[in-house]
């Protein structure tokens, strides 16, 4: 996992960091034998209405997601829903078909599944959490990505994981730089309709 620990708990009786608490609570994923899962954490300094305002946004994933060139949703932004993802070139991918399937305002945790497509992501699922801190004596946001995914017919599980995590720290990167730029324009309302 990466990043470092901001504040801790006692569960227990042991000292427990609230990003591990985070995931241990959030992020439960089923993983099997021939895959691969890991944990991301992001520390963003925008505070977490506006930053949860971009990654609720199943139906526009490409606010802040790069590789996302088009996205068209069937349904409401509830569990089931379902998006069809067009990758921007440089990936080995072209489309991805994706189901939502938990949005949760108040934990503010939003997870999918990948369901179709033309990728290699087979059996590919993720849990996006995001929780409030104070970075610089301002408010900020943890972000923590977790996600579960089978290792490809000539690929490891280890060249797997550096694949998917090297997305997902780009998908953070950027994330963070949409939102710090947001924020620095004094703009700390939710951006729903951006």
């Amino acid at each position: 996992m990466n990043g470092k620990c901001v504040s801790a708990s006692i569960i227990g009786g042991e000292v427990v960091s609230i990003e591990n608490e985070s995931i241990r609570r959030l992020h439960k994923h089923e993983v099997a034998d021939n895959q691969c899962t890991s944990a991301l954490v992001k520390h963003v300094k925008a505070p977490l209405p506006l930053v949860w305002s971009l990654v609720r946004r199943f139906d526009q994933p490409q606010k802040y997601k790069p590789f996302v060139s088009r996205c068209v949703v069937r349904g409401n932004l509830e569990a089931g829903t379902l998006r069809e993802v067009d990758v921007k070139s440089g990936l080995p991918a072209t489309t991805s078909t994706e189901r939502l399937e938990r949005l949760d305002d108040n934990e503010h945790v939003l997870s999918m599944k990948i369901i179709g497509g033309d990728h290699r992501l087979r059996n590919y699922s993720s849990i996006i959490s995001l929780h409030p801190e104070t970075l610089e004596g301002r408010p900020g946001t943890m972000v923590i990505e977790s996600f579960v995914v089978d290792a490809p017919d000539g690929n490891t599980k280890d060249e797997t994981c550096y694949f998917v995590e090297a997305l997902i720290k780009c998908n953070l990167k950027s994330l963070s730089e949409v939102s710090e730029r947001l924020a620095a324009q004094d703009q700390t309302e939710p951006i729903d309709m951006v």
